[in-house]
């Protein structure tokens, strides 16, 4: 299935989700070249959200919707350190597009929330991981969550850029994004209902550009 066929059949399953169409492509052709430039996407989301970015995260740091087999050069690398262990992990293994859910840190975090404040969790990890070519993934469903914007405001001025992920109005954290995609819905259950169709759509087409 091509990038054309999985946006059709998204869009067939999820007509209300059209509004988003330029939004959802524009966002996908940011992340390709963040991936072509060897950055990674950072991914930041409080509760829900929280486990959205979790999400995205196992869709693309190990095979989703297709087989990612190792590069050849590595498993010749692999065979070489270690024959008969080198080859099962060459079988095994799946080649990864590099992400970092910053709710995954839970030692950082609360030391982070202890001694600096706890608003700031997402924007000192921003502040550590954060580097030219990379992206942030703000997940926020009213766009008005402090602790996401203040990632964002430390992403811009960083250099990343800032991909948005919210509801109908965007909130303040639009001002902050180089893309956002708002799905067209207010009510918080409702807005993480479309979040999970659009980011795996996203996934998915991302899987497809660079492990066919």
């Amino acid at each position: 299935m091509d990038t054309k066929s999985i946006l059709k059949n998204f869009f067939d399953r999820y007509p209300l989700l059209h509004s988003c169409e330029n939004d959802i492509q524009d966002a996908i052709s940011l992340l390709i070249d963040c991936f072509e430039k060897k950055g990674q996407l950072l991914i930041c989301g409080n509760g829900g959200s929280s486990s959205d970015a979790e999400h995205i995260v196992g869709e693309l740091m190990k095979s989703f919707s297709q087989k990612r087999p190792v590069d050849k050069d590595l498993v010749e690398e692999l065979e070489k350190i270690e024959r008969e262990r080198g080859g099962y992990l060459a079988d095994k293994l799946d080649r990864a597009l590099p992400a970092i859910s910053l709710s995954a840190h839970s030692g950082l975090n609360t030391a982070v929330s202890n001694d600096i404040g706890g608003d700031l969790i997402f924007a000192q990890q921003v502040m550590g991981y954060g580097r030219k070519n990379d992206v942030l993934l703000a997940i926020s469903t009213s766009g008005n969550s402090q602790n996401i914007i203040d990632a964002a405001i430390v992403a811009k001025a960083k250099g990343l850029k800032v991909i948005g992920l919210t509801g109908q109005t965007g909130g303040r954290l639009k001002q902050f994004c180089d893309e956002i995609i708002c799905v067209p819905a207010t009510k918080t259950p409702i807005v993480q209902e479309y979040h999970l169709p659009v980011y795996h759509t996203i996934c998915q087409i991302l899987e497809h550009h660079f492990f066919l």
